[in-house]
Parts: C-alpha cells; sequence; structure tokens
C-alpha cells in the first residue's frame, strides 16, 4: 500500500507538470519509478526498462486529460499534429525495440544526459532565429522520427524535445505547450505497444506486469495524473511560464547529478 501510494503522490505532480509545461512527465516519472522500484527489489537488469515502459503507458492517460483542456482553450495547432504524427509513430516504435536490447546502465546514461540537455536548454532560455519556420513534410517526418526515437530511450512523452523544437520555429509558446500535450499520445501510443511487445513472456519481471509495463504503478499514476492534468494547463494559461520553465530546469538537473552519482 505504501508503493500504491507513492505511485498516487507521483501522478498528482506529473499531472500539474504535463499541462503546465506541455510535457508527459516521463522526465519526473523514470526516475521516481527507478528508485521505487530498486526499492521493491524488482530485477535489477530491467528496473530500467520498466520505469521506461510504465512511464510511456502513463503518458496516454496524462496526454490526453492534458490535450482535452488545451483544445478547450484553443491553444493546440492540429495541422502541426497531423504533419509530424506519422515520423513521431514510427520513430517510437523503433526507439522502444532498441530500448530492449540495451543495458540498464546505458539507458540511463542516455537519460541523465538528455536530462542535463533540457534543463540547460529551460534554464539559458536560447532564442529561435527570428526567421526560421517548421520544416516541409520530408522534414517534419524526420523530426518526429527523432524524436519519437529519443522519448522511447528516456521514457517521455516527447515534450521535452517538442517543446523546444517548436519554439525554435517560432511557433507561440502557449500554442507549443498545447501542440506539444497533444503530440504527447501517439508517442506514448507507439510507445506502450512497443515495450508492450519487446518485454511479452519475459520470466523475471514482476507478477502483475504486462511486458515493460508494471499494472499497479500505471494504475496509480494514471488515475490521479488524469485529474490534476487540466489543473496545469489552467496555470499555463495563467502563470509566468518562463520562470516556472527556469525552475524545472534546477529540479532536472538535481534529478539528473543524483542518478549520475548513483552510477559512479
Amino acid at each position: 500500500m505504501i508503493e500504491f501510494f507513492s505511485y498516487i503522490a507521483l501522478g498528482a505532480g506529473t499531472g500539474i507538470l504535463a499541462g503546465l509545461l506541455g510535457i508527459g512527465g516521463g522526465i519526473v516519472i523514470v526516475p521516481a519509478l527507478i528508485f521505487l522500484f530498486s526499492m521493491q527489489g524488482m530485477a535489477p537488469d530491467y528496473v530500467q526498462h520498466l520505469a521506461l515502459g510504465t512511464s510511456m503507458a502513463s503518458i496516454l492517460f496524462t496526454s490526453l486529460s492534458s490535450l482535452r483542456s488545451h483544445h478547450a482553450h484553443g491553444a493546440v495547432d492540429w495541422a502541426i499534429v497531423k504533419r509530424i504524427t506519422p515520423g513521431i509513430l514510427i520513430g517510437t516504435l523503433l526507439g522502444a525495440w532498441l530500448a530492449s536490447k540495451l543495458s540498464s546502465e546505458i539507458l540511463k546514461m542516455i537519460f541523465i544526459g538528455f536530462v542535463y540537455f533540457v534543463a540547460a536548454q529551460m534554464l539559458f532560455n536560447i532564442k529561435p532565429k527570428p526567421s526560421r519556420a517548421l520544416p516541409q513534410s520530408s522534414g517534419m517526418l524526420m523530426s518526429g522520427g527523432v524524436i519519437g526515437v529519443f522519448s522511447s530511450f528516456v521514457g517521455i512523452g516527447g515534450g521535452t524535445l517538442l517543446v523546444p523544437f517548436m519554439t525554435n520555429c517560432n511557433v507561440p509558446l502557449r500554442r507549443v505547450i498545447g501542440t506539444s500535450a497533444a503530440i504527447g499520445f501517439p508517442i506514448a501510443l507507439a510507445g506502450s505497444i512497443g515495450f508492450i511487445a519487446s518485454g511479452f513472456g519475459n520470466a523475471a519481471l514482476p507478477r502483475l506486469s504486462i511486458g515493460f509495463i508494471y499494472l499497479p504503478a500505471l494504475l496509480g499514476i494514471a488515475l490521479v495524473s488524469m485529474m490534476t492534468a487540466p489543473i496545469g494547463a489552467r496555470l499555463a494559461h495563467a502563470l509566468p511560464v518562463s520562470r516556472l520553465k527556469k525552475m524545472f530546469a534546477l529540479l532536472l538537473i538535481a534529478v539528473g547529478t543524483k542518478m549520475l552519482l548513483s552510477l559512479l
């Protein structure tokens, strides 16, 4: 029961972050689940894989709730969603398969490097070139594919890559956040399918898991995150997002540093 309440608390924070910053919350869910799964004595070789798969599955629910709220505010650019989704689906499925072939240590190193990269982007608020625009169809397909692969590697809904990508293409910030929340759904769907397939039938995984998705954690996170995501979406339209992003960047640095120390 203690573990389940931990999943509920994690879901509450994840939902708010998803709605507020347009991210699926995986960048917080993954390190938290690694810690919780390790405390529960799950197989060390598959703790990272379980955290990634469970994170992807939970983002299905978080992103759905978040995108509905942003759509109500008219902040989702469905033309961008339509153009980038094919590449997202291909890349995410490929990434989930590749992630299943890598060791937990390698996946942790990829995740740590990604966390520091995202923190730097948010902390220094790198400005895009005024003339830059979204790429054409082939460019959107390739961009979606790259974002999908890395989303699977680090168990995120893609927002931490999509937000700087669209911002660098001069899409307005609040529309970026809403559109990113919408794109998180196809990423999470493809990633969940990939992690179920790649872990299916593995005898070393815990009971109540489907492939690399641990159902008790998914249930606790999903139930609460769907309720708190609309709160975050409302806050995104009322609070200074740039200041909040800097605070979140400092949190990411702390999380990345803790994970790095655990590897040394």
